[in-house]
């Protein structure tokens, strides 16, 4: 019994990237959220790429997937560093110059994409990857887990957009959601990118002056 569920729960994801607060959040639904996340992570054998650190919501999901015997890998910028900015550190730790590197890395690292509840930094570093898989730069799936419905006003946002022709229905396609962690894996283990990329008609040389990944670095 013990090994069928472990072969349902193989994942085709070595290592997945975990955007969310610094903060853990006013509703505990947050932290749970987190915490099963972790759990969910252990179960399927996936390692953790995150930010780094050990406060709120991104120190929760940390500490479970490595209190799970997974490989758990933060990328912080090095001014980011200090103790009493990001706690103590948890797994690996990769320093990097700056917040754009930060990005690169955490993205080249990855198989796949899930942001918990946060803030500024949560959304931007989210909105950073969509864009990304829209130009086709790489084909790993993003994944939003909308715990109490706490992205649905972004989604409405994204909806609008589709409709207002700013978005086409195929890069809508690039966003999964879901209200819990394991349903969230589940979807994101199906995913099928059905989007049209136009990475080949640009070029990279801009990115690569200011220290991005190259678009090979990020799609493997």
């Amino acid at each position: 019994m013990e090994n069928q569920r472990q072969s349902t729960l193989k994942s085709r994801f070595r290592r997945v990237c975990v955007f969310c607060g610094s903060s853990p959040g006013k509703n505990p639904s947050y932290q749970l959220a987190a915490i099963q996340l972790g759990k969910q992570l252990v179960e399927r054998d996936i390692d953790l790429v995150y930010g780094g650190g050990s406060i709120g919501l991104m120190g929760l999901v940390s500490q479970v997937v490595y209190d799970g015997g997974r490989h758990v890998l933060g990328v912080i910028p090095k001014t980011l560093m200090p103790r009493e900015i990001t706690g103590e550190t948890i797994g690996e730790v990769r320093a990097v110059s700056g917040m754009h590197q930060r990005k690169a890395e955490m993205a080249r690292q990855a198989d796949a994409f899930i942001a918990l509840p946060g803030g500024y930094g949560t959304l931007e570093e989210l909105l950073e990857v969509i864009t990304w898989a829209q130009l086709g730069i790489h084909d790993k799936p993003v994944g939003l887990l909308n715990v109490d419905g706490y992205y649905n006003s972004l989604l409405s946002f994204i909806d609008k957009a589709v409709d207002e022709g700013f978005i086409t229905p195929s890069a809508r396609h690039i966003i999964v959601s879901a209200p819990t962690a394991h349903e969230l894996l589940a979807e994101l283990e199906e995913y099928e990118p059905k989007h049209s990329g136009v990475a080949s008609k640009l070029t990279w040389e801009m990115e690569q002056q200011l220290g991005y990944c190259t678009k090979s670095d990020i799609a493997r």
